[in-house]
């Protein structure tokens, strides 16, 4: 009997007849991928969700009460689910450190109104779907004083309660304003306060402000914990809203340990920082993970964890409709752009494309913030030679989709076959794999990831195609896929030679 049954017993004497159903050729084509973000970050006392326990969140009005209104994760989700809304989306919360600081900063306020007008300030700005956020705008009369305008505005924060800070009238100086962030440790340095951003804007006459921006923030919890707690799920885009060298360190071994081929389950974790060009350039030296980004984000109004989560939504979306296309020229939804003096030059963002920091731009008409280029920190191999293998997320995006789906082919369609020589005579119906058979459907696969535009040259394909049985296992078979992975149309080079 050539034809291989899997449950029609061999040898049955009773009459009947017995259809068994075979799904193992029943898929078409190439499967999909799964995709699914995690967001780490702290939560607040208020929030309802369990630490250190994964959950699934919906929307942004569930990651508020799960983790507290004005929360990191919180606006964290904000950001995210502006810029996604599609993707599988879970967290793992954590509690302050028990050893941190919260971040403080103040606005103080001095001179003598002349003249009344708007008092407009900026706490964390951003914005959703909702609108612009972080926005405290408040009427000045010509008799109010600058200890009546300290206290309007500590009452008028406070109201407020998305914002990352609460806010408090000097006990010294009663026209000055302290803030103090909701979550303590490093990231809230990363808040940002200010006045006046939009064109417009001014302070009233004869008022001044003096901002002191949010510093000493310390402490932040060990990611280690969220890393355990997560445990096996998969998550092919994380969140990570922290940069200091322990967590991105302990994050970046997961994830290569993951990579790694007894696990599998490939992902890339998303961070962003501010900072002057030379402290990014030192951070970004300072990593070296093909599985790691950070996102410059200085002189946003927008703190940097926030940046961090969008760009972890746009990754996994754009990487689930095609991993290949480069993340480039995409809006980051909800941040705003720095100042036009605040911004980096092109040559200085290509610097920074040098040092492991991914960049962004800003459209001239409307100020729109645009992913320009999403490298990983990988910049050098184990012999510490410079090596562009793993530069761009979409080289391991691509490959990561090439990996699974060729697991998905052989797993779904060869799930218990027998193993044999090419030259075997066996029955057209046997469920044997063979080495020439394993050629023909990494030549088939090929095609297929051709077709979506994932691979080029064919011809050096199949001539470096190896399959052969193991010569120390006579059930294992080993073979060697030398794909030339499709890159990104990064840059157009023209000369125009005129005739007069």
């Amino acid at each position: 009997m050539a034809i291989t049954f899997d449950q029609v017993p061999a040898g049955i004497r009773t009459p009947g007849n017995f259809v068994e159903i075979d799904g193992t050729g029943a898929v078409i084509g190439l499967v999909g991928m799964p995709s699914r973000i995690l967001v780490l970050g702290q939560k607040l006392a208020a929030g309802t969700q369990a630490p250190l326990v994964p959950v699934r969140i919906l929307d942004e009005a569930e990651a508020e009460a799960a983790f507290g209104r004005g929360s990191m994760l919180a606006l964290m989700f904000r950001a995210l689910k502006l810029n996604n809304r599609i993707t599988e989306t879970w967290a793992v919360a954590q509690v302050d450190d028990g050893g941190a600081t919260a971040a403080a900063g103040s606005i103080g306020f001095g001179g003598a109104v002349t003249r009344a007008g708007t008092l407009t300030l900026y706490i964390n700005a951003h914005f959703s779907r909702a609108g612009l956020h972080g926005r405290i705008r408040l009427a000045v009369a010509a008799t109010d004083t600058p200890a009546s305008i300290a206290a309007s505005v500590a009452a008028a924060v406070n109201l407020q309660t998305d914002l990352p800070v609460t806010a408090a009238v000097n006990g010294v100086d009663d026209a000055q304003v302290d803030f103090t962030a909701r979550n303590a440790g490093e990231a809230g340095n990363g808040i940002d306060l200010r006045h006046s951003y939009y064109q417009g804007e001014a302070l009233p006459d004869g008022l001044t402000a003096t901002v002191t921006a949010m510093t000493g923030g310390a402490g932040n919890p060990d990611i280690g914990d969220a890393v355990a707690a997560f445990g096996d799920q998969w998550f092919t885009d994380i969140a990570m809203p922290y940069t200091d060298a322990a967590n991105l360190t302990a994050l970046e071994t997961e994830l290569a340990d993951r990579f790694g081929p007894t696990v599998q389950k490939d992902g890339h974790a998303f961070a962003a920082a501010r900072g002057a060009h030379a402290a990014l350039t030192t951070l970004g030296n300072g990593r070296n993970s093909p599985h790691l980004s950070i996102l410059y984000a200085s002189g946003s109004p927008t703190a940097p964890f926030m940046w961090a989560a969008a760009l972890a939504g746009i990754a996994a979306f754009e990487a689930k409709q095609d991993p290949a296309r480069p993340l480039q020229n995409l809006a980051i939804k909800g941040v705003l752009a720095p100042l036009p003096q605040d911004r980096f030059t092109r040559e200085e963002r290509n610097l920074l494309l040098y040092d492991g920091i991914a960049t962004f731009k800003v459209t001239e008409q409307g100020d729109t913030v645009v992913l320009e280029r999403c490298i990983t920190t990988y910049e050098q191999n184990l012999a510490g030679v410079d090596d562009p293998a793993f530069l761009d997320v979409e080289t391991l995006k691509t490959l990561a989709y090439l990996r699974f789906t060729y697991n998905a082919r052989f797993a779904l369609k060869y799930p218990r076959h027998k193993l044999a020589d090419s030259d075997t005579q066996f029955g057209a119906g046997q469920a044997v794999m063979t080495p020439r058979l394993a050629d023909a459907e990494a030549i088939v696969l090929f095609r297929e990831w051709e077709a979506l535009g994932l691979v080029e040259n064919f011809d050096q394909f199949k001539a470096d195609l190896l399959s052969e049985r193991d010569g120390n296992d006579v059930n294992r078979l080993n073979q060697l896929l030398r794909p030339d992975i499709v890159n990104q149309f990064r840059v157009l080079a023209g000369k125009i030679k005129f005739i007069l």
